[in-house]
C-alpha cells in the first residue's frame, strides 16, 4: 500500500475525523446508554426513543468500525449479542462529559444574556 505525502492542501483535521467519528442522530445517544453497562439491542430500542432497528443497527456497526464499540455474540438459543465501549468509547464518554458541562454553561448564558432569535 502506497502511503501518500501529505501537504498543507490535503493535511488531515482531527476535529473533522472526530466529528465524522461521532455525526449521526443516534451515536451520541447510544453511547450515552452503553456507558451505564453492555446494552442488548431491544434495551438501546426501548431507552432511545423513535430509533429504528435497522438504523440502530447501521450506527451499531460503524462505531464497532470505527473502533468506539465492542460487539460480544453468544452461541446459545436465543442467540444473544451485547455491545459494549472500547477504551476508545469510554475516553468518548469523558469528552462528551465535558461537553455537557459546556452545554450547561451555555444554558446559564442564555438565562442571563438571551440570544436574538434570527429575522
Amino acid at each position: 500500500m502506497k502511503t501518500e505525502e501529505r501537504t498543507e492542501e490535503n493535511k488531515i483535521c482531527p476535529l473533522e475525523v472526530a466529528v465524522n467519528t461521532i455525526s449521526g442522530k443516534w451515536k451520541i445517544p447510544i453511547v450515552w446508554q452503553i456507558n451505564e453497562g453492555k446494552k442488548r439491542p431491544s434495551e438501546f430500542l426501548r431507552g432511545i426513543a423513535k430509533v429504528d432497528r435497522r438504523v440502530l443497527n447501521q450506527q451499531l456497526n460503524e462505531m464497532i468500525t470505527d473502533g468506539i464499540l465492542i460487539k460480544e455474540s453468544f452461541n446459545e438459543l436465543p442467540p444473544r449479542v451485547e455491545y459494549s465501549l472500547t477504551e476508545l468509547g469510554k475516553r468518548l464518554v469523558e469528552i462528551l462529559w465535558q461537553l455537557n458541562d459546556w452545554g450547561k454553561l451555555l444554558i446559564q448564558e442564555e438565562e442571563i444574556v438571551p440570544r436574538r432569535s434570527p429575522g
